[in-house]
């Protein structure tokens, strides 16, 4: 008798272990308060929407918040890797805070997953960005938009500032490059922080310029600045913003003075307003039904749908990387990696992912829409 009862006890703790070892830990890093919260927190708000097993695990959520700091960032990524020991990372919120966390991704051969915007995150693949992934449109693909809008509406001659940090740098390089080649002139560029209180001095020299438009490369609230700066001094011509502002905090910071403004966005900001066979309409729905019945008509953000594709992205890798390793170990992150940059044709919320050894990104021109603010709404450009 006592030997079956010990035998029995040995089974419910190996039973217990298996159980404990069937599950998937992703770490995350996101910007739920400071500069950035109001992108971070659609993003942190999704993570409870996000799949709750997948290939047969359970997925643990270990979710930190790095204050739109870099340096919390860092700390963030190598607590998630050597104390809660996570399979994948996600996140930052911020293109300065995912570009600090690559290095970490890499030295811990820990697959990472970037939910911001800058191409430098995963150009080129190289030894270290082997290992990082991200869900946002590049630059690069949003600026080609802007410039063909701003082509078509005989736009000649551009004023340009930006956040004095990657953000604004990666969208300064990617534009100057796409405007020159289409014979757009950038008359004025100019910068700014992201927490400043006051861009006078810049505005002026943009206007100094005599530009037929304004190109404003920022993200969140803090991109409302600029603009409403320009009203102030009465700029009355086309306004350009980056799919950074995409949400609806930007909107009431920016109120009246954002009437007009044009940018590029992913599909899901309008995922309504897109004819019935748009390839991305149906899967841009999922999202915002699911994030409105948790927070309300109107609520969604496109910030939110960055966070909800990479778990998409999980859902497609996961039974891949299961088929030659278990998690919690060095060769199941290796086989993650892999299975990552071998998805294709997986269709999120903000467009069809295609990844390869040369391209983390995998999104093609399906994954943009040009929109117009309209009476306070966003509004597909015709």
């Amino acid at each position: 008798m006592k030997l079956k009862k010990t035998l029995l006890v040995a089974m419910s703790l190996a039973f217990v272990a298996g159980t404990a070892q069937a599950q998937l830990k992703v770490g995350i890093s996101v910007s739920a308060t400071g500069p950035a919260a109001s992108l971070g927190i659609p993003e942190r708000q999704t993570v409870d929407l996000m799949p709750k097993t997948i290939g047969g695990l359970s997925v643990s959520y270990v979710v930190l918040d790095d204050a739109s700091d870099t340096t919390s960032a860092v700390k963030n990524i190598r607590k998630l890797v050597s104390e809660d020991k996570v399979d994948i990372v996600l996140g930052s919120t911020t293109s300065p805070n995912s570009l600090a966390m690559i290095d970490v991704a890499a030295e811990t051969k820990t697959p990472m997953i970037a939910w911001a915007a800058s191409s430098r995150i995963v150009e080129p693949v190289d030894e270290k960005r082997r290992w990082v992934f991200k869900t946002p449109q590049n630059d690069a693909q949003m600026a080609t938009a802007i410039v063909q809008h701003m082509t078509s509406s005989n736009v000649k001659k551009v004023s340009f500032v930006g956040f004095a940090d990657a953000y604004g740098e990666g969208w300064y390089e990617q534009f100057k490059s796409i405007a020159e080649a289409r014979g757009i002139e950038i008359v004025a560029n100019e910068r700014f922080n992201r927490t400043d209180t006051s861009v006078t001095g810049q505005v002026l020299k943009m206007m100094s310029a005599r530009p037929d438009a304004m190109f404003i490369a920022g993200s969140g609230t803090p991109a409302a600045l600029p603009q409403k700066t320009l009203k102030e001094r009465g700029w009355t011509g086309k306004v350009y913003q980056t799919h950074g502002v995409a949400n609806n905090d930007f909107l009431r910071v920016c109120g009246r003075d954002c009437e007009g403004t044009l940018l590029p966005a992913g599909p899901v900001l309008v995922a309504e307003q897109l004819p019935a066979d748009n390839p991305v309409k149906a899967s841009a729905m999922k999202y915002i039904n699911a994030y409105e019945a948790a927070h309300g008509k109107g609520s969604v953000s496109t910030f939110g749908a960055h966070a909800w594709d990479s778990g998409v992205l999980l859902e497609a890798a996961v039974p891949a990387a299961l088929k030659g390793a278990k998690p919690g170990t060095a060769e199941f992150r290796a086989a993650l990696r892999d299975a990552l940059e071998s998805v294709s044709e997986v269709v999120g919320a903000h467009g069809i992912f295609n990844m390869s050894p040369t391209d983390h990104l995998g999104l093609d021109q399906r994954a943009r829409v040009m929109v117009q603010i309209q009476n306070g709404a966003w509004k597909l450009a015709k």
